[in-house]
């Protein structure tokens, strides 16, 4: 699996979140990290992806694929 395929959104958090970029996966629920600059973050994203399948695998579930495109709602 590459961590990389996936579409990952980075996004700046509120000062009262402790500021920085939160890094999120829309194809894993629950899959995110963090960093003080946007890189960082998506650094750190790669890591979450790569345990979040391993965690996924054990409790025997699947891991879906990447999609193809990441669409927002408007």
């Amino acid at each position: 699996m590459n961590p990389l395929s996936y579409p990952v959104v980075v996004a700046p958090l509120s000062e009262e979140d402790g500021g920085g970029f939160l890094a999120t996966v829309p194809d894993l629920p629950g899959c995110m990290s963090d960093g003080e600059m946007p890189e960082e973050a998506i650094v750190n994203v790669r890591d979450a992806i790569l345990c979040w399948a391993e965690a996924a695998e054990d409790m025997g579930h699947p891991v879906p694929p990447p999609s193809a495109e990441l669409k927002l709602a408007s």
